[in-house]
């Protein structure tokens, strides 16, 4: 595959305005699927569930086999509408999108067209630097996921080269919502920003509400990233390309940024951009090719014949909106209030995608400074290296739990932070990696005096230096006592005895 030409990014801005516009699809973690009584894989019961195993008739687009509306993912979608500022509508329908699904078994996809659920809403993004960016919502409609395929043999996992493929209908059915924002105009340099704040705040939204857990590495939230530029002065807007799966926040920025700079640089060469999507590779940071796509494309919507419009009653409207959690911009005021942290290091939070990962640790039991600590500090350098997500490497209650190892005693940091290891590598719950590894404080002080007799007899100068009042002279027994210990062992308490025994000696 030929290089991309890429264009400076600051040198495209010069030159072109770039306008967005992002599809975000939420799977809804119902107890069941949209249209099927199958468990949902979405939902946390059912995360490990074989290949295969949560499906019904419905599901496999058997003969005979009629779609039932799930009451719940309706209720969870109203939500959703009225926490982007939508209109809810008094009846919508369901309708037939004709498209070639390989992981679908009726081979269309159950959706909402010209009537969805909910429209014409807005939600506020807020940037890095506190400015506020309104994002403007065109729909939220309901629809059903398409299974999974495995594509085996080849070395991109991709279908090309592969010597065959497995469906897995697990996910075939799963209850979704896809968010379609109109045309965001104005973004200028600061359009990645809005890309990866606005997946954020779609996240936060979702997490407050509690219909879905949101994980973007295992498809709960995807974003499909619109980009066109067009020239300086003109009004028409550009042909735009669709990078569609983009599943961190890291990338949808990366993914914007990228377009823009390909895009322009086939602009200024006086060639044409093909209205098409992309595939998004996170290794190489690059878009690629995936299937042309045309505004007149026919998917030949026709109403679903086997369901009735939804016409939810305005009390439970109503009731649904007295339910709605704060907006985004407003917890995050309560929050940095309620956790004294300055507004650098709420906004490195803030910044990382954390607010929710830190919320949740310190509900579980942790101090705020401490979670701040581990998903702003080690958790971040870990994705960082691992080119992840920190909220993908560890849950808040493993965070809040290795904290409260460090809190009793039976860690110091540097054992803390090789526990963490073991939890990102998979090994279990903190503690579980403390009594594989062996990794707690040595508390017992009979093993530190021997420890640290050892080491006064070794070094007879600095017990001189000790006894002569020279107490900074301590720190060679301390180090050598850690390096005994293999770094198990309480550094004030072993200076608290190296003091003792220096001066009994």
């Amino acid at each position: 595959m030929a290089k991309d030409k890429l264009m400076d990014f600051d040198k495209a801005l010069e030159q072109f305005e770039p306008v967005l516009g992002f599809e975000v699809h939420v799977e809804l973690n119902t107890k069941t699927k949209m249209f099927s009584g199958a468990a949902n894989p979405a939902h946390s019961d059912n995360h490990d569930a074989a290949p295969n195993t949560l499906v019904a008739p419905v599901d496999m687009g058997l003969p005979g086999s009629l779609p039932t509306v799930n009451a719940e993912a309706v209720k969870f979608s109203i939500s959703l509408g009225l926490a982007l500022g939508c209109s809810i509508a008094p009846s919508s329908r369901f309708a037939r999108k004709n498209y070639f699904y390989p992981d679908l078994g009726k081979n269309y996809q159950i959706s909402q067209y010209d009537e969805p659920i909910a429209f014409e809403g807005s939600v506020d993004v807020e940037l890095s630097d506190g400015s506020i960016v309104t994002v403007p919502i065109e729909r939220a409609h309901m629809e059903e996921d398409a299974g999974k395929l495995t594509h085996v043999g080849g070395s991109t996992g991709r279908i090309q080269g592969a010597e065959y493929s497995l469906v897995d209908y697990n996910r075939a059915g799963v209850p979704l919502v896809e968010i379609v924002t109109k045309p965001i105009f104005g973004a200028e340099h600061r359009a990645p920003e809005i890309a990866k704040a606005y997946v954020q705040t779609i996240r936060d939204i979702v997490l407050s509400l509690g219909i879905s857990e949101a994980r973007m590495e295992r498809g709960n939230l995807r974003c499909d990233a619109n980009v066109s530029l067009r020239p300086r002065g003109q009004e028409k807007l550009g042909t735009r390309t669709e990078t569609k799966n983009v599943n961190s926040m890291r990338s949808v920025e990366r993914a914007v940024r990228y377009e823009i700079q390909r895009q322009a640089a086939i602009l200024a060469a006086g060639g044409t951009i093909i209205q098409e999507t992309r595939h998004w590779h996170e290794d190489t940071g690059t878009t690629s090719p995936g299937r042309p796509k045309s505004d007149a494309d026919d998917y030949r919507y026709f109403p679903e014949p086997d369901l009735l419009p939804v016409a939810p009653a305005l009390d439970l409207i109503e009731e649904l909106r007295a339910a709605l959690p704060e907006p985004p911009a407003e917890r995050r005021r309560r929050l940095k209030a309620g956790w004294g942290f300055t507004d650098l290091e709420f906004q490195d939070v803030v910044n990382g995608g954390l607010l929710a990962e830190v919320e949740a640790t310190v509900a579980a039991g942790a101090a705020p400074a401490a979670a701040r600590k581990w998903w702003t500090g080690e958790l971040t350098r870990i994705a960082n290296v691992q080119g992840r997500e920190a909220s993908d490497l560890a849950t808040p209650a493993d965070v809040a739990a290795l904290q409260g190892l460090v809190d009793s005693g039976a860690l110091n940091d540097k054992l803390a932070r090789q526990v963490l290891e073991g939890v990102v590598a998979g090994e279990g719950t903190p503690q579980q990696v403390v009594d594989a590894r062996g990794l707690a404080v040595v508390s017992d002080d009979g093993a530190l005096i021997a420890a640290i007799d050892e080491a006064l007899a070794s070094q007879p100068d600095v017990l001189a230096k000790i006894r002569d009042g020279k107490v900074q002279a301590a720190g060679a027994v301390i180090g050598a006592v850690m390096k005994a210990m293999k770094g198990q062992a309480d550094a004030a308490r072993v200076r608290e005895l190296v003091l003792e025994r220096a001066s009994a000696s």
